[in-house]
């Protein structure tokens, strides 16, 4: 009987280098966890998170799992997880990559090719990189909507539009948040846009975390108006073809947008961090690029890689005279809560 009690030690021993050797495999595990604002994904397979998920995993091995949310919900996720990190990396819009960065939530890492990304589009302190340019735009039902469609923020107030407009939550999606940046250039500050805003409560269905959730509704007929991006409504065209893209235009007449960039950064603490570190790297090569009009509906971030496709043919005609301006993102960072407080006050929201 004594015997058995002399190989407890080793067998308390091995238990332990088991459970130490089940931790090590669970960080090396083939798989990420990719937290990611709507857009580049199709519900039909076809999109080009679809494409580069597997094609990513055919060359490497590696499992993507994907996480969707607005923009503004992902990094509030990731802040509650911070003790227990879940995702590895998070792609997000303006101005919210900039908050995660100042929450800590985010590792250093230049991707390979990101040297040939323009200065605007990557942190100053290499957190973060575009992986996908993008522009913010409005969309109109193309077979329903009678009369002229809408070219300029006060079309917007037409009766026509009462309870089929709609557009997404600033500080929440950020395409919504776009909308509120867009609408305080265009009209010629906070205040007027607030008062515009206020007033455009009597067409406004309500809030929206997802500004993918409203495409679907202005194709259908529910909605006549909405905001969205350039790269989701195109994208999704061809199974949505209902929809008319514009960028509602100030009392000058020009048609506006600014850039909105998904921009990719490692997450600090990632579980997986080689692996990530590995689809950042793939995210900008040279053929992933390519795939970001083609397949994506949206424009290259690496300067020095130049699409040919009819795809991108499409989308440069598509923003012809449109004037497209760059807010000063660190200062949007700094006073989101102020003009999303703002917002809230005007609209009642």
């Amino acid at each position: 009987m004594p015997r058995p009690l002399r190989f407890l030690p080793f067998l308390c021993l091995g238990v332990v280098l088991l459970a130490g050797c089940g931790t090590s495999a669970a960080g090396n595990a083939k798989e990420i966890t990719v937290y990611s604002a709507d857009g580049l994904k199709a519900e039909d397979g076809s999109g080009f998170y679809d494409k580069v998920f597997a094609d990513f995993r055919k060359e490497t091995g590696i499992k993507v799992n994907y996480v969707e949310g607005g923009s503004g919900e992902l990094v509030q996720r990731l802040d509650r997880e911070k003790s227990n990190t879940k995702a590895d990396v998070v792609v997000t819009l303006p101005p919210f990559i900039q908050q995660a960065d100042g929450k800590g939530l985010l590792e250093a890492y230049a991707p390979k090719g990101s040297e040939n990304v323009a200065v605007g589009d990557k942190g100053p302190n290499g957190k973060w990189t575009s992986i996908a340019n993008n522009y913010l735009c409005f969309i109109y039902n193309s077979k329903e909507l009678k009369g002229t469609p809408p070219k300029a923020w006060k079309d917007l107030l037409d009766p026509r539009f009462k309870g089929r407009l709609q557009y997404s939550t600033p500080g929440v999606a950020g395409d919504g948040t776009a909308v509120l940046i867009k609408a305080m250039h265009d009209l010629g500050g906070k205040d007027k846009a607030m008062a515009f805003l206020k007033d455009l409560q009597a067409n406004n269905v309500g809030p929206s975390k997802s500004t993918g959730q409203l495409a679907p509704k202005v194709d259908k007929g529910e909605l006549l108006v909405a905001n969205g991006d350039v790269q989701m409504n195109f994208a999704n065209m061809k199974s949505m073809p209902n929809q008319g893209i514009f960028f509602p235009a100030g009392d000058d007449g020009k048609p506006t947008t600014l850039a909105l960039p998904y921009a990719a950064g490692l997450v600090k603490d990632a579980p997986h961090g080689e692996n990530a570190r590995k689809f950042l790297d793939y995210l900008l090569t040279e053929p992933v690029q390519k795939a970001v009009s083609g397949v994506g509906g949206g424009f290259s971030s690496r300067t020095d890689v130049k699409a040919t496709d009819l795809s991108a043919t499409s989308l440069a005609n598509l923003m012809k005279g449109v004037e497209v301006f760059r807010p000063d993102w660190a200062d949007i960072d700094r006073n989101l809560p102020s003009y999303v407080g703002a917002w809230k006050a005007a609209t009642g929201s």
